[in-house]
């Protein structure tokens, strides 16, 4: 490879590791002049790369989001990373399958042939245990409108389909309108918690059955819930009232983990989408050890909101994990 051409890609992953990047520190990262980090600048530019420059004592560089996706680099962790995930998300019932699958067979295409056979190795099928209610799909595009009209803080109007069994008098309902604050996932479904315009309440809508209108509406000033958390305001709805305490032991964590992969795996746990790969689980079991095995097995870096004593069972695990494996009986020798 060029040594130009070598230098214009270490230039472009050093643009996407952080956001702002002192022209001095890229020259010096990159053995060159400032003048030569110019023109490398000024031909990832001409590719399609939207780099702005920034003033200030310690003026640079920044890779910014334009209007078309360009060419992306990534090292070879990161690649294989993004294929396991796209594989995963072809089993996660949030209506991307057949978009992950396209993205999963562009980037394998481009995969050296060293990180080809490492994803080929892996195979993901999604097997379901037997159910009684079968987990609808969900539209991601309604995924999406519902995210944006909750973090916007905006009104939302929408046309809301009754429950199978329903009454209905063949007389189309007006749209529904509502202050949208939580998307959560709850058994494995979809729903909208928000506050009724019209019916001046909290709700809960199974976002299966609904369908946005746009525009949205003004920006609004969120409420606080009852309770003063989303956690145990779904619990109560779905449980009863007395139904979120009927565990002895009941804790909050932050999951670095996408809500859809969790919520299949939470049982009656609650789960909030805060992000494309962060989630809140409240959940609950008999013992506190209990439930922090229980959220070990999500497998992904944790946070724990609360309370103390579950951050105490992580603790006393942590040790108990440790002993076992000091205690555990050495490997055997290798077979001649």
């Amino acid at each position: 490879m060029p040594k130009t051409s070598a230098r214009l890609l270490s230039l472009l992953s050093l643009l996407q590791a952080r956001r702002d990047w002192p022209g001095a520190l890229l020259a010096e990262r990159l053995d060159v002049s400032p003048r030569t980090v110019r023109r490398d600048v000024d031909r990832l530019r001409e590719l399609g790369y939207p780099i702005v420059a920034f003033k200030g004592p310690d003026g640079g560089y920044r890779l910014d989001a334009g209007t078309e996706l360009p060419p992306l680099l990534f090292d070879d962790e990161q690649a294989v990373a993004l294929a396991i995930a796209l594989q995963i998300a072809t089993t996660t019932g949030a209506g991307i399958e057949e978009a992950a699958a396209r993205a999963l067979n562009t980037i394998r295409q481009v995969m050296p042939v060293r990180l080809r056979r490492r994803i080929d190795t892996l195979q993901v099928s999604a097997v379901e245990r037997p159910t009684i209610r079968p987990n609808p799909q969900v539209d991601s595009s309604v995924l999406t409108a519902l995210s944006a009209a909750v973090h916007a803080h905006e009104v939302l109007r929408f046309d809301y389909t009754p429950a199978p069994g329903v009454d209905d008098d063949g007389v189309p309902a007006p749209p529904r309108r509502v202050q949208p604050h939580h998307l959560v996932t709850w058994g494995g479904r979809w729903y909208l918690v928000a506050w009724d315009l019209d019916r001046e309440d909290w709700r809960t809508f199974r976002v299966d059955r609904m369908t946005p209108r746009t525009p949205t509406g003004p920006r609004f000033t969120p409420r606080e819930l009852p309770g003063g958390e989303v956690a145990a305001f779904v619990a109560a709805r779905f449980m009863g009232s007395g139904g979120a305490g009927d565990w002895p032991c009941r804790g909050e964590v932050i999951l670095h983990l996408p809500a859809a992969a969790v919520s299949r795996y939470a049982h009656d746990g609650v789960v909030e989408e805060l992000g494309p790969n962060r989630c809140r689980l409240v959940l609950g079991s008999w013992s506190w050890p209990g439930l922090a095995a229980g959220i070990g097995r999500f497998d992904a870096d944790i946070e724990v909101l609360g309370p103390a004593e579950l951050k105490d069972a992580f603790a006393h695990l942590a040790r108990r994990y440790a002993n076992a494996a000091a205690d555990a009986p050495a490997p055997p020798p290798p077979v001649p």
